[in-house]
Parts: structure tokens; sequence; C-alpha cells
């Protein structure tokens, strides 16, 4: 490779730098390792991890097993209620939710490490293949899952260890959704992603039908006529625009694409990346994306977020692990145009300076460029509604109840694509499982109707 070039290209570093670059960000911790974080718990009775944790594991439970040396029964208390713990011990944000509720975290700004206790446990009963669940008697009842993300395989697991048969239809040659796309790959290699659903499927009753979209494959009105009941978890497929002039040039992307290439491919040589690649947004598929160009080999990175640090919707502690890695973030900036070349490649992007105004974001009058040759854009997804008909939507997502039901008969949602869902893993797994008990309940009534008393 020359070192003249200024475009997207491949292969800027060694295969051994790509290797270490990419290489496990937390590795399992070793037994004499667990057991010394493990001692660091305090076993709360009212504690609040758990009540910080969206699946509600028992986190002192499964701490206390670790620290007794009992780590399959401390996998077994985080897989009752979270079936896909072993991915979320590896890319919950628990530095927000159960470890940031942590006495120790308040008492010495140091918390338990749960999320590696998490991992050490599960990733021990995996290896083992340890299964803690069998299918109940056949119900007779067939349910339909759209979309094989971690919403959809919790809500098919639960099912199925209920007696139910389960088809997953899913739009992707691999099942897994984000888990398989869309994770950082540091944060879940050696195809973590694809061990952990044959993990899930081993209960059994659970088909995974691949290349199957709603709306284009199959249709909400078929499914509902081949099976009782549908759950909906597809999540958001659809991309936001930046709507500026020039976003059609030559190393403007997809940042949820970039990642998914970066996630199916082997060796990182054929990712093409940029020398200075500028990232638009705040969330954490803006720090996935600029952490992995810059592990790449791209020389600058740069996120470009609207509003202040304060409002990112990455954590702080997602946002210093990207600039530990040499990304630059800058605030108050929004995008105006993306500057090309003659020749339709990206040369540089074009910002206005914002500020806040009483809770509104205004353009200050002032303008910047950034030079760069490749443009991520990570603004956001979209529900595609066009294939759920009669489906109640609100704000582009899918209303449900307390349950998960929609407003259609018969089909409950979950995950990204429902009102109020989090973009976390750990939440979609929760509405999955709990979509699926409040199927089974639905299904048993109907098989075994209240007779009225006289």
């Amino acid at each position: 490779m020359g070192t003249t070039d200024s475009g997207m290209i491949g292969g800027r570093l060694t295969p051994g730098q790509y290797e270490a670059n990419f290489a496990d960000l937390h590795p399992r911790l070793d037994e004499h390792e667990a057991l010394v974080a493990s001692d660091r718990c305090y076993f709360c009775y009212d504690a609040p991890c758990m009540t910080a944790c969206p699946t509600a594991i028992d986190i002192p439970l499964f701490i206390r097993q670790i620290a007794t040396g009992n780590p399959i029964g401390s996998a077994k208390t985080i897989f009752d209620q979270n079936i896909l713990g072993g991915m979320c011990a590896r890319v919950c944000p628990t530095e927000t939710l159960c470890e940031e509720a942590c006495v120790r975290m308040e008492a010495e700004g140091r918390p338990v490490a749960i999320g590696r206790l998490q991992r050490f446990a599960t990733d021990i009963a995996m290896a083992e293949g340890r299964q803690f669940y069998e299918r109940a008697s056949s119900t007779g009842k067939t349910v339909a899952v759209v979309g094989a993300g971690p919403a959809g395989l919790a809500c098919a697991h639960r099912l199925a260890v209920n007696g139910h048969d389960v088809v997953v239809y899913d739009a992707r040659e691999k099942a897994g959704g984000l888990n398989e796309y869309g994770i950082a790959t540091y944060k879940a290699t050696d195809d973590f992603a694809q061990r952990e659903v044959d993990y899930v499927l081993a209960i059994g009753g659970i088909e995974i039908r691949n290349r199957q979209m709603l709306g284009r494959d199959i249709t909400l009105a078929d499914l509902l006529a081949r099976h009782d009941a549908v759950f909906l978890g597809m999540g958001l497929t659809g991309v936001n625009a930046l709507r500026t002039d020039g976003e059609a040039a030559e190393g403007v992307e997809d940042a949820i694409d970039f990642i998914a290439a970066l996630r199916q491919s082997a060796g990182k040589t054929d990712i093409p990346v940029g020398r200075r690649v500028v990232v638009i947004g705040g969330g954490m598929t803006a720090i996935d994306a600029a952490v992995q160009a810059k592990l790449l080999g791209a020389e600058e990175v740069t996120i470009c977020y609207r509003r202040g640090r304060e409002h990112m919707n990455a954590s702080p502690y997602e946002q210093d692990l990207a600039t530990s890695r040499g990304v630059t973030i800058r605030h108050g900036l929004q995008p105006r145009r993306i500057l090309a070349r003659e020749d339709g490649k990206v040369a540089g992007i074009e910002l206005d300076y914002t500020t806040d105004v009483d809770g509104r974001l205004v353009s200050t009058g002032e303008t910047g460029i950034l030079a760069a040759d490749h443009i991520l854009k990570a603004i956001g997804q979209t529900l595609e509604a066009d294939p759920l008909g009669v489906v109640a939507l609100q704000s582009g997502r899918i209303v449900v109840d307390a349950d998960g039901r929609t407003s259609l008969d018969r089909v409950w949602a979950g995950g990204d694509c429902r009102l109020g869902g989090e973009d976390l893993t750990v939440s979609a797994v929760a509405q999955g499982r709990d979509a699926a008990e409040s199927i089974h309940r639905t299904l048993m009534a109907e098989r075994h109707p209240a007779v009225a008393v006289a």
C-alpha cells in the first residue's frame, strides 16, 4: 500500500495489528479473579443492582454462587431471567445500569464487576453445554416470531420451554439480529453471537427461517393464518438520512452497514476505511463505528454530535473508551452539507455550530469545515411500517400494552420496534420474554376456557 492514497481502502495494517486491535475488549475473568471480584459484593437483601437490571436477574444470588464455587448454579440463576445473559454480559452498559446502582459505587466509586462476573458464569455453562431447561409437553399451538434478534430469540425460547412450536422468520442470512450484525467486533469475539444462538435453539421446538422479510417474503396476514399468535421483534431496519447536499457522494456510508461488514469479515483487511473519518451521531453506534475505524488504521477519526456531552446517548464510559483509542469527540456541530471532489468522492463536510437556547437547538450562525474521505452516518434507525398494516403506531413505533400486546388481536411486539424500546439488548430480552409469557397465558386460556358458574 502506498502512502499517498487519499480514499477509502482496506489493508492499512498488518494481519498482526488487526488481530491485536480487534481482540476481546474484556477477556473472561479466571477463577481467582472471579472469586476476588465476587468477594466485594455485600449481597444486599434489597439490592439496588437487581432493581436496575431490566431483566431483574437476582444479582446478589448469582454472585454468591460464584463466591461459593458454583458457577453452573450461578449461570442458571442468570439464564432463568435472561437466556441471552452471555451476550448481555459483554455488551450491556452495566456502568449505567446495575453497576451504577451498586452500593460499592456510591461508597467507593468502584462497583462490583457485575458484568464480568456474569460473563464468567455464563461462559462456563455454555462451554460445558449445560442446558437447564426442558420443553413442556406439546400444547399443539404454533407461534410466529418475526426477527431473530434479542427480543425474538428470548421470546422463542420461553415459548418453546412452555411447549409451543415456534417458527422464527428473519430477514438476514444469519440469526442474531444486532448481536450478530450491530455490535462492535471487539465486544463479542470468537463468533459468540452464533454460539449463543445455537445454545438458545438447543431447547428444541424452534425453527429459524432465514431470508424471510416481512412485507417482501411474508405478510402479517399470512402469519396470522398459519399460526396461533405472532410476535413482532424485527427491530428497526430503516436508516435516517442526513438530508444534506452531497449525501450521495462516494465515501458516505451508514455506520450500521459499516459495523455489519466488520462483523462478517474474517480478517478485517477487506474493510475499506478512509484516512480522515467523520462520524455523525452521539449514540453507541457512533462510538462503535468510530473506534473501529481507528482500529482499522484511520489516521484521524472525529465524532460530531449536535448537542453537548451530557446529551449523548453513549455512556460516559463508552465516550472515554473512544477518546482513549484516539477518537476526537466534538460537540455542538451538525451537518450542513457534504463536500465532494470532481470525481464524486468525499472531500469534507461543512458543519453548523449549534447551541441550546431554552432547551431548543439553534445554529449560532458560524460554520466550519472538516476534511474527510469517509463519512459514517449514525443518526438513528426507523421502523419500516408499511408491512404492519393496521397495527397502531405512535412516534414511528408499535404501540403495546403492559404485556406487549399490539392493537391487532393475536399480535405482540417487543424490542426496538415497539414504543418505549430502549435500544438495549437486555431490555429487548426482557420484552421478548414477558411477551412470551403473555402469549402462553392467552393460548392456554383459549385451550382451557373458564367455565361460568351458574
